[in-house]
């Protein structure tokens, strides 16, 4: 009998919005995948609902997907939509399938019967049959002229595109004993109620990965999923060897750096219930699994879980929801958690490491005096050191390019900001549009040729030092990010320089020498979040450092060898920052004790943005109140940008008021060529 789909259109337009009603047939139920037509289009739409009649004239799908999303996701997708002020077509697009890629089928030979002891068979036949079951390759006609006889059944069979990924760092350790804190951490786990959230908040080296392995071995014996998120897949294929070796094919990785095919065969074994362990990035929350009864989220400091486009989601509370939502339990692990999770989770500590050894002293040199990049006692060090990790959270060979003679600066013709030298590529690049140019030979000017280069990025560290050994550079700029670790790790002996991607969680036992260079870049930074972005740098990196029994130590430079970031940092007082930081957050109401919420208004022209966002204040009403702005933004990818921020107390309030406003000015046509932005929670 037909009934009725509440169906929301996988369209862009943010004033349209669903859901809406078309005739289906029993089998069609919430997450189903249609094809439907919607005016002079037909669009993919999601059922997120089903009623018994509407009282509209109603069409009928054009076609109905072999796929579905499971129902519990489709309600994911809709809290999202109302959580980060965004539409449900946008967030239920983030739960779909992936596109673009179909089952691959390969034809396989069986055998049907075995022959009678009289049936004439030649050698070659009975080879055939002796090799079944097997692929139906280059013998496929004679395994017909079998299958003719009743001998053979040749049928297609679906084909695994399995990912392949270098393992780097300690793995294949079996089943290590554990420490006293881990047994305790572990038998607090077990007695948990399901909807429990723990912070595992333990030293770099405390054994965390091992917690979370032998928590996922317990659930999957109850026959449960576990869902397992990281913050960059290509960065940490550890913990994927790790979960691979323990928990074997019922292990699927799901990340953007797979193949289509890849990602499709992944997503088909977890929907299936044939994987039931999924680890991946921030993208992997979104699994297809059922009845999932631990989530777990590694270093869940990690910036990276908040997503940058629309819907601008955090993984990690989205993790939340969704373990809340199933009843599973939720771990999340750091050596550095951010003030918001120690406020909000219960606090299980590993305060040693499972070697034994002690954290490596960190020594803070003063560079205020200091006339080159690198202060000689840390120059020293590293001609000294084994293995050494150097961290310049800037990338490319110098800052920025200037002409000495008329001060003329390169600066990227789409955004307000200067271009950065690569001088291996021989090009100058904007790290925010992309926008590349020939590195030039004179001034474009005055014609003078001299030409100053102001900075150094990673590319001129590595280059510089080239004299003490073998190096390895790791930044966004590395194509092969896996194997330049993979490289590292195999060395005798050799230096990574990088951005602060050589800092996560990377396990190499023979490095002996971490440096921080230039530590003060990030406390430069205007954010109420640099001085827990500074802490938590500097602690991971000295995790990297004095993992083996050879011990280590940590050089980090600064000009301001006092800052409480550092000082702290150095004396791996997490509990003293962590108390610090909330208080001082506390006192000036910033989350966890508020909610932030960015609006950016992007036009081709300054006073239309800055009109738009003034509009939006308008209709914000009584929350205008707790706003900021507008101000101007820098311009980006060729747009002029004007925006708010919003301070708010109530969550839900705040953000409900923020979307109407958004949605009045984006349905308004005196704003038309507008692009408004809303990112809550913005990082």
């Amino acid at each position: 009998m037909p009934r009725v789909a509440q169906v929301e259109p996988l369209t862009t337009a943010r004033v349209l919005r669903g859901p809406f009603d078309y005739a289906v047939s029993e089998d069609v139920g919430i997450g189903s995948i249609l094809v439907v037509p919607f005016g002079k289009q037909e669009l993919t739409g999601v059922v997120t609902g089903i009623k018994d009649e509407s009282e509209h004239a109603l069409s009928a799908p054009i076609e109905v997907r072999e796929e579905t999303v499971p129902p519990a996701l489709v309600a994911l997708a809709l809290w999202i939509s109302d959580q980060y002020a965004s539409t449900p077509a946008r967030c239920l697009s983030l739960v779909l399938p992936p596109t673009g890629a179909r089952a691959k089928t390969r034809l396989w030979a069986t055998a049907a019967r075995r022959p009678a002891p009289d049936e004439r068979l030649t050698d070659g036949q009975r080879a055939l049959l002796a090799g079944l079951p097997a692929p139906a390759g280059d013998d496929l006609g004679a395994l017909r002229r079998l299958e003719g006889r009743g001998l053979v059944t040749i049928a297609p069979q679906a084909e695994r595109r399995a990912p392949r990924h270098t393992s780097v760092g300690a793995a294949g350790r079996g089943l290590p004993p554990l420490t006293a804190e881990q047994a305790a951490a572990l038998e607090d786990i077990a007695a948990a109620p399901r909807d429990d959230r723990i912070l595992l908040h333990g030293v770099t080296g405390s054994g965390k990965t091992e917690v979370y392995l032998r928590a996922a071995a317990v659930t999957l014996e109850r026959g449960q999923g576990v869902l397992v998120l990281v913050p960059e897949i290509a960065l940490t294929p550890q913990i994927v060897a790790r979960f691979a070796e323990r928990f074997g094919e019922t292990v699927a990785v799901l990340h953007s750096g797979l193949s289509a095919g890849e990602r499709y065969d992944e997503w088909r074994r977890l929907r299936s219930g044939e994987a039931r362990v999924c680890v991946g990035p921030r993208s992997a929350v979104f699994a297809p699994m059922e009845d999932v009864g631990l989530v777990i989220v590694d270093e869940e400091h990690d910036a990276t879980y908040k997503n940058e486009g629309d819907p601008r989601y955090d993984a990690r509370r989205v993790a939340m929801r969704r373990a809340r939502a199933e009843g599973a339990l939720l771990i999340a692990g750091s050596a550095t958690p951010r003030p918001e999770a120690v406020f909000s989770l219960r606090r299980l500590r590993l305060p040693f490491r499972v070697d034994g050894q002690e954290m490596p002293p960190v020594e803070l040199i003063d560079m205020r005096q200091a006339p080159r990049v690198l202060h000689p006692q840390t120059a020293e060090a590293l001609a000294d050191s084994r293995k050494a990790i150097v961290l310049l959270n800037r990338r490319g060979w110098s800052n920025f390019l200037t002409c000495r003679t008329c001060g003329h600066v390169w600066m990227c013709p789409n955004c307000d900001v200067s271009l950065v030298l690569h001088r291996s590529g021989g090009f100058l690049a904007c790290h925010h549009c992309g926008h590349r140019e020939t590195v030039p030979d004179t001034c474009t000017e005055c014609g003078s040729v001299s030409l100053v280069r102001h900075g150094t990025g990673t590319e001129r560290l590595a280059d510089e030092l080239a004299g003490v050994g073998e190096v390895f550079r790791l930044d966004a700029d590395t194509k092969d990010p896996g194997g330049m670790l993979a490289a590292f790790q195999a060395a005798p002996r050799g230096v990574l320089v990088g951005t602060q991607v050589v800092a996560k969680g990377h396990d190499f036992p023979d490095v002996d020498l971490g440096v921080v260079v230039d530590a003060d870049a990030t406390l430069r930074f205007p954010d109420f979040r640099a001085e827990e972005r500074t802490f938590a740098l500097v602690t991971q990196l000295a995790g990297r450092a004095g993992r083996g029994s050879a011990g280590g130590h940590v050089m980090v430079q600064t000009i301001t060898p006092d800052a409480r970031a550092l000082v702290l940092a150095a004396a791996h007082d997490a509990d003293g920052f962590l108390d610090g930081e909330l208080a001082r957050r506390r006192a000036l109401r910033y989350p966890p004790y508020s909610t932030l919420i960015r609006i950016v208004c992007g036009a081709p022209d300054a006073a239309s943005a800055h009109v738009a966002a003034a509009a939006v204040r308008e209709g914000l009403g009584a929350l205008s109140r707790d706003t900021m702005g507008p101000a101007p933004l820098f311009r980006l990818r060729g747009r002029e940008r004007s925006q708010l921020v919003i301070k708010a107390r109530e969550r839900s309030v705040a953000v409900k008021a923020v979307r109407d406003a958004v949605d009045a000015v984006a349905r308004d046509k005196a704003h038309r060529g507008v692009t408004l932005s809303v990112d809550v929670d913005p990082q």
